[in-house]
C-alpha cells in the first residue's frame, strides 16, 4: 500500500512539475517574463530532477527582466548540467556585458595548460562512458588474439590491445582529473548590490575591494558566516556568505 501512495506521490509530483514547465514556457512566449520565472522556480522547489534546459530558460527570464546576478547564476548552473552548451555559453556572455567588475583571467601556461586543455574536451561522466567503449573493444581485440590462428592477425590484434589499453588509461585518467576538478571547483555569484571583499573573516578587516552584482568569484574556505574566496586574476580575500550564492 505503501509503494502505490510514493507511486502516485512520484507522478503527481512529475506532472506538476511538467505542467509548471509548459506553463512557464507558454508564459515566456507571451514576454510575462516575471511570471514565467516564478512558474520555472516553482519546478526547481516541487522537483528534484532539475534539468539543464530549465535553468536556461529562468536565465533568459531573469536577463529579460535585466537582473544580472540571477540570469548569470542559472546559465552558469544549466552549464554544470550541460557543459560546453553553445547556446547557453551565448547567452551567458551577453549577461556578463551587464555586469560592472571587469576581472581578468590569467591564463594557465605550459604542460598544465595542455593537460587541462584535453580533459577538459567532455566532463567527467562523458571520460568514463568513452573509457567502458574502448575498454569493450580491448576485450574483443583480446578474443580476437586469442581465438586467430594466424601469426601476423595475432600481431595485429596484439598490437591493437597495446593501443586500446593505453586509450583505457588515458580515458580513465582524464575522468578522474575532471572529477577532482569538479569536487574542488566552488564557482559562485555575487548577488548583493555591493560587496566588500575583506582581508580577514570579521567586519574588522579591511575592505581590500568592491564587487558588483554578477561578478563569478571561487569560493576556497569557509568559516562560520565567512567565505575565502578567488577570482580568476588570482586576487584572494573574505566575503560575507549572505552576499553570494554557490552555482553548485
Amino acid at each position: 500500500m505503501k509503494n502505490i501512495v510514493y507511486l502516485f506521490l512520484l507522478i503527481t509530483q512529475i506532472f506538476f512539475a511538467q505542467s509548471s514547465f509548459e506553463k512557464g514556457n507558454l508564459l515566456y512566449q507571451d514576454n510575462k517574463f516575471e511570471q514565467a520565472a516564478q512558474e520555472y522556480e516553482n519546478v526547481l522547489k516541487e522537483n528534484k530532477q532539475h534539468s539543464a534546459e530549465l535553468y536556461f530558460n529562468l536565465g533568459n527570464c531573469y536577463y529579460k527582466l535585466n537582473k544580472v546576478a540571477p540570469s548569470i547564476y542559472n546559465y552558469e548552473r544549466a552549464l554544470v548540467l550541460k557543459p560546453h552548451d553553445e547556446q547557453t555559453l551565448n547567452n551567458l556572455k551577453f549577461a556578463k556585458k551587464l555586469t560592472i567588475d571587469e576581472i581578468k583571467e590569467i591564463p594557465k601556461v605550459g604542460f598544465a595548460k595542455l593537460i587541462q586543455n584535453f580533459t577538459g574536451i567532455f566532463d567527467y561522466n562523458t571520460w568514463a562512458k568513452i573509457a567502458i567503449g574502448i575498454a569493450f573493444l580491448f576485450l574483443l581485440s583480446f578474443i580476437g588474439y586469442y581465438f586467430s590462428q594466424h601469426t601476423l592477425s595475432k600481431r595485429m590484434y596484439f598490437i591493437g590491445m597495446f593501443i586500446l589499453l593505453l586509450a583505457v588509461l588515458l580515458s580513465v585518467a582524464a575522468a578522474m582529473s575532471e572529477k577532482n576538478h569538479y569536487d574542488n571547483d566552488r564557482p559562485a555569484i555575487v548577488f548583493s548590490e555591493v560587496s566588500e571583499v575583506r582581508s580577514e573573516p570579521q567586519k574588522a578587516g579591511s575592505a581590500i575591494f568592491l564587487l558588483h552584482e554578477g561578478a563569478k568569484v571561487y569560493v576556497t574556505e569557509t568559516l562560520l558566516n565567512w567565505k575565502k574566496i578567488e577570482l580568476t586574476d588570482g586576487t584572494e580575500g573574505w566575503i560575507d556568505a549572505s552576499t553570494i550564492k554557490e552555482v553548485k
